[in-house]
């Protein structure tokens, strides 16, 4: 192994050294300073003569006399079942004073693409517990459904809730035998101090922790680390769902955090910028984190995705949220007005969107009238939506009968369908349940959306509406 002290320039999180070899493209290196202490890092650039090296634990006591190895390796992740219960830094080293991990191999943290051949089609339900996603937008086996969310909303709040509650339901009705058991990935980056106190207190709290791995990247914690910290989570995912067999749940947050790390790397090697400063292949690199969700041909396990991320003055036309869109299927809005009106979790169903819904519902997997009254709740709730622009002009006592019963259905459905508390658990029974008795404030003959026979196995007839039918 060659030990090179030929640093040229140190800028930002990076170094520049020249070297008489070809030296690989995502090489790790090993910095010596000369105070002694060795530092990490890998190659992020490579021409004849020089390569740039970005410093995972940031370049602070470096200068021309530290010595520079190259390992001939990439970046690996020692994986194991063990991870379970376990606490790692954004570099992947234990932080939670408990044994060092004894892996049963190491595997490098870029992955392999899925061969589109051998993906299997995502169309199995995940029960979240949140009545907003799994009633209207449900979550299935194998898809990449991120949470749009803006500064100051408690997304936090809604990770912990699914982290704590997600499950498969066939495993609580041990229809499975020895089947897939569930795990959660937590990864977290460029979060305060404050955060991951509050995400470990309720992992610790609510005993999630024993069937997840967290991966933290503090908010001082260098840019850099936050580069390689959803890969970590991601290759750790992949190993316990497709070599152990576990349905992986991986919670990323907060991929606005990773994307500045992306900008604050380009700035320093002086590339052009793309949109908004953003390096032209935020793209791509975006592609290469959400990508690695899905299921395969013949493997049990499989890697769900929920990356959450905050839009920049609740702008959704920004590069983040915008790209990420493209990508993935879907995404849960979070809304600040529903926020300021005491709703929690705030989540706005009619901007959401959940594109492989249709496949993951229905009988044998939910419930057969799953799609209808969802279908059913989104109609009626959005023309409750558009009868209050109308209240604001006209006033209610303008209306007619049948269009307050569409306000107060709308009022209905934010407190108490989407209102749940960050600490309800809800079955898909009772959020399908809850949601045949708002539709039966309505007036039978304007649930044009369901099939009849459905409609007289569960209508809750009142007299109110047996008034309004006679009218």
């Amino acid at each position: 192994m060659k030990e090179y002290q030929t640093i040229t320039e140190i800028s930002g999180p990076l170094v520049f050294a020249e070297v008489d070899e070809p030296v690989g493209y995502d090489e790790i290196v090993e910095i010596e300073t000369p105070q002694g202490d060795t530092l990490r890092g890998q190659v992020l650039e490579s021409s004849e003569g020089i390569v740039s090296i970005q410093v995972f634990e940031g370049t602070g006591g470096i200068d021309r006399n530290a010595s520079v190895r190259f390992l001939g390796e990439t970046m690996k992740m020692p994986v194991t079942e063990d991870l379970l219960g376990r606490v790692l830094d954004g570099s992947g080293n234990p932080i939670d004073g408990g044994p060092e991990i004894v892996p049963d191999k190491r595997q490098d943290i870029v992955g392999e693409a899925i061969n589109p051949f051998s993906r299997e089609y995502p169309e199995e339900f995940i029960q979240t517990g949140v009545s907003a996603i799994d009633g209207m937008n449900t979550l299935v086996r194998g898809q990449k459904l991120p949470i749009f969310s803006g500064s100051g909303l408690p997304h936090n709040e809604l990770a912990l809730q699914i982290a704590r509650q997600a499950t498969v339901p066939e495993e609580e009705e041990g229809e499975d035998g020895d089947g897939s058991e569930f795990a959660v990935i937590f990864g977290a980056m460029g979060i305060t101090a404050e955060e991951a106190n509050e995400f470990m207190d309720d992992f610790e709290r609510t005993g999630a922790l024993e069937r997840s791995v967290v991966f933290m990247n503090l908010a001082d914690d260098p840019a850099v680390e936050r580069q390689v910290t959803p890969r970590l989570a991601l290759t750790t995912a992949e190993y316990l769902a497709f070599e152990k067999d576990y349905h992986v749940l991986v919670i990323l947050t907060d991929m606005t955090n990773y994307c500045e790390a992306l900008r604050e790397i380009g700035a320093a090697r002086e590339e052009v910028p793309g949109r908004r400063g953003y390096p032209g292949y935020m793209y791509t690199d975006l592609a290469q984190l959400y990508e690695r969700a899905g299921r395969i041909e013949g493997k049990e396990g499989s890697v769900t995705q929920i990356p959450i991320l905050t839009m920049p003055g609740d702008d959704d036309t920004h590069p983040i949220p915008d790209l990420t869109g493209y990508i993935t299927e879907g995404q849960i809005m979070m809304d600040r007005d529903l926020n300021s009106q005491g709703i929690e979790p705030p989540v706005n169903v009619l901007p959401s969107l959940s594109r492989l819904m249709d496949d993951g519902i229905g009988e044998g997997l939910t419930r057969e009238d799953h799609g209808d009254v969802s279908d059913q709740m989104y109609a009626a709730y959005a023309e409750g939506e558009d009868l209050r622009d109308l209240v604001n002009i006209v006033g209610r006592e303008a209306l007619s009968e049948r269009d307050n019963k569409f306000l107060d259905f709308a009022d209905r459905f934010e407190e108490e369908f989407v209102q749940q508390g960050y600490d309800t658990n809800r079955s898909i029974d009772e959020t399908l349940e809850l949601g045949w008795d708002l539709l039966s404030d309505l007036p039978k003959t304007e649930l044009n959306r369901i099939d009849e026979e459905l409609i007289d196995e569960h209508y809750r007839e009142d007299e109110t509406a047996e008034a309004v039918q006679a009218d």
